[in-house]
């Protein structure tokens, strides 16, 4: 970046001292009652109600005074606004102003809360406070955002990264993000488990919860039941192999196959990642629950009494099956294509034969993907709740039995974390696991040369189960969707089958008055929620997303390894581990938004963050950097490269971000369930409701508008990004050409 260092005018610098005295003078210090998206305080006390004060007011009415020294910070920017970046106090000044504002609401935040002061030494020195602290409204966040981007400044004009303003502050937005939603929420939960009924903290009472007989019980083997976490582990790890078994089945009948129908098949493998995770659950009811039609028809031919077996772990791990295999596909899939078909045509000029070259040549490429695809199943499969919940009967996981901890009667938040940490350590060391399998090893099979081969067929031995195989699972998949679609137009499924579209009438009917248009079905309020809080995250998850990756592919800094772990690390954490560690962080200032629809978006943004990054790494990654050196030459900086240069490339890494976030928003459960409200209840969680009611006709055909809704938004990400042409030639290209 080139800039004349004597430039006195600094927009950016004046734009944040700005915001600053904005967010302590003007806007609501605390959140209001109402919730982040409400303006009623412009019309209700502001400014002189405590309850949407200013900060400055509230000082100016003998209130709240430890906000009282914020204002030596902020004025401390407005001294060097006449100094060129190149005088020594330029920076001084705004990291020492950047550090102690940033610092001091950190540090009165934290030990001021609810009850007062938390530390009773602080008692003691200062006495009780007249009120409580509340959360951290407008002004607050915008005042820490501003002394955040005070501190980038001061550090960029000491020199680092080449003084680039925009990089700097883009490390540091992203660095202090994840520490307060990834890290800081993980740090709370294991604090809770060591925290006693009186508030203190004791080893003995983790030691009692997490060495309970129901956590790790042996029971099973004398006829009894085992520990949720002996299930979930013994769960995870057969649903991991078997996606992954089937997932590479899929991929080689699409890719290594003459199979006349692999669109179809392609298509019907997508579909459970569009579909709301206990749906399947649902389906597989009907069709063997006591009364499904299996069942009886079972019963009815060899004259046999209908029994329970679908609930426990064979109906668990089903569904689970089902909903994770298209994941494991789609994982597959990529690194099927990418082998190099010119290494397997070596091999066959060598003399190898088919199977051969699959065994020796094309599997050991493919060790990635199918490292890939178990982790993946292994870590969805623990995180997975729906399914456990509608069919685990009393088979326990470690996902329902966090829930139950913390709705239930019980009402154990150490339970709970004690769980979740248990829940943690398994994904984490599948996560390491997996890393250390794959070690240092290239897998690399494409290179800038062109490569027109051709992809061997399976050899027939392997083409013919494989191919059964797959078959037979669409054609299970098929018979379970159709199930899914018949069950929602039933009146009572088992009991009376005849047709009616009584559940979408009571979940989406609309009336047209004088007014205008009402709407009165059951389901529009969650419906509507789930469409604006998924609309909301989307896009705030894509730009995380590929801003963090623009740092980890275009950028060179200290700790780069680090910093790309804490971004990923949320990818690891499944997601009721994260409902509960969020409950416990952000139900108490200074971040006090539970029960909020931005703890929601919040909880979407870094579940779902992993995706932007690796969706623009992959893009990023074939962007040569000339086009960056180039536009810096020029004169543009590192944030007019970015907006101007690098984004416009980016388009289908942006799309596919956007879409696979919404979809993921409108699909979640597993966090959801313990972050919904009564304000903001989402349709998942809506849907479950009716599940536990036994109303399974409304909840089916909820379920099923949400995959028609999802159908359309992938229908337009297909559109809009098309399919990228490698070069290559097919298999019917092929055959045409000999």
């Amino acid at each position: 970046m080139t800039e004349t260092t004597s430039k006195t005018n600094h927009p950016v610098l004046i734009f944040w001292i700005v915001a600053g005295w904005i967010g302590f003078c003007l806007l609501p210090w605390f959140m209001v009652e109402d919730g982040i998206w409400s303006f009623v305080w412009l019309v209700d006390g502001y400014p002189f109600d405590e309850d949407y004060a200013p900060a400055a007011f509230l000082i100016g009415q003998g209130e709240k005074l430890w906000l009282t020294p914020l204002l030596v910070p902020l004025a401390l920017p407005l001294l060097v606004l006449g100094k060129p970046k190149s005088d020594p106090h330029y920076a001084r000044i705004l990291i020492l102003a950047g550090a102690l504002g940033f610092g001091w609401l950190i540090a009165q935040g934290f030990s001021i809360g609810i009850r007062g002061f938390n530390f009773d030494w602080m008692k003691v020195l200062f006495g009780e406070p007249k009120i409580r602290q509340f959360g951290m409204g407008y002004g607050a966040m915008i005042c820490a955002t501003a002394f955040l981007f005070l501190l980038t400044q001061g550090i960029a004009a000491r020199g680092a990264i080449n003084g680039d303003v925009f990089v700097v502050s883009a490390i540091g937005g992203v660095i202090t993000i994840v520490t307060v939603f990834v890290f800081f929420p993980i740090a709370k939960m294991l604090f809770a488990a060591f925290v006693t009924e009186d508030g203190a903290y004791s080893v003995s009472v983790f030691a009692s919860k997490f060495f309970d007989d129901r956590l790790w019980g042996l029971g099973c083997f004398a006829g009894a039941k085992c520990g949720a976490a002996w299930n979930s582990l013994f769960l995870a790890i057969l649903v991991g192999f078997i996606t992954t078994v089937l997932g590479l089945c899929f991929a080689l009948v699409v890719t290594r196959s003459g199979f006349r129908f692999k669109r179809g098949m392609r298509a019907l493998t997508v579909l459970p990642i569009i579909t709301p995770p206990f749906v399947i659950g649902l389906a597989l009811i009907l069709l063997f629950g006591l009364s499904g039609s299996v069942t009886r028809f079972v019963a009815e031919l060899f004259g046999v009494q209908p029994t329970r077996w679908l609930y426990g772990m064979p109906g668990v791990l089903i569904a689970q099956t089902l909903a994770f295999t298209p994941i494991a596909f789609l994982v597959l899939i990529g690194v099927v294509e990418g082998v190099s078909p010119s290494m397997e045509e070596a091999a066959q000029t060598l003399r190898a034969n088919r199977w051969q070259t699959f065994k020796t040549v094309s599997l050991p490429l493919m060790r990635p993907g199918l490292a890939n695809a178990f982790l993946l199943g292994f870590i969805e499969s623990m995180a997975d709740f729906g399914n456990p919940l509608v069919l685990g009967g009393n088979f326990d996981v470690l996902s329902t039995e966090i829930f139950f901890a913390i709705v239930g009667a019980q009402y154990d938040q150490g339970r709970a974390a004690v769980l979740a940490m248990v829940l943690l350590f398994f994904t984490l060391s599948a996560f390491y696991a997996q890393r250390a399998w794959l070690g240092k090893k290239s897998y690399t099979t494409v290179s800038g040369k062109g490569d027109a081969g051709v992809h061997p067929l399976m050899p027939r031995g392997l083409a013919i189960p494989v191919l059964g195989i797959a078959v037979a699972w669409a054609v299970f998949t098929a018979v379970v969707y159709g199930m899914i679609i018949y069950g929602s137009i039933v009146e009572l499924w088992g009991v009376d089958n005849s047709l009616t579209f009584k559940h979408y009438v009571t979940a989406f009917s609309v009336r047209f008055e004088e007014e205008g248009i009402r709407w009165t079905g059951a389901a529009w309020d969650s419906f509507w929620t789930t469409i604006t809080i998924a609309g909301i995250a989307a896009p705030l998850t894509a730009a995380v997303g590929l801003v963090t990756a623009y740092l980890l592919t275009r950028q060179s800094f200290a700790g780069k390894n680090a910093f790309e772990f804490g971004t990923m690390l949320s990818f690891a954490i499944p997601g009721t581990v994260i409902g509960v560690s969020y409950i416990l962080a952000f139900n108490v200032p200074p971040i006090e938004i539970t029960g909020t629809g931005v703890i929601l978006v919040v909880s979407f943004i870094f579940r779902n963050m992993p995706v932007g990054v690796r969706a623009g790494i992959a893009s990023m990654s074939q962007l040569d950097k000339s086009l960056d050196e180039s536009s810096l030459t020029l004169g543009a900086n590192s944030w007019q490269t970015f907006r101007r240069v690098i984004l416009p490339l980016l388009r289908p890494a942006i799309l596919a971000a956007l879409v696979y976030s919404f979809v993921r928003a409108m699909t979640a459960i597993s966090a959801v369930i313990f972050l919904v409200s009564a304000e903001y209840d989402m349709a998942t969680s809506y849907i479950i409701g009716r599940v536990e009611n036994n109303d399974y006709g409304l909840a089916i055909a909820y379920s099923t508008t949400l995959i028609f809704v999802m159908l359309a938004a992938v229908g337009m990400l297909q559109i809009l990004v098309g399919r990228v042409q490698i070069g290559r030639r097919t298999q019917l290209g092929a055959e045409k050409t000999t």
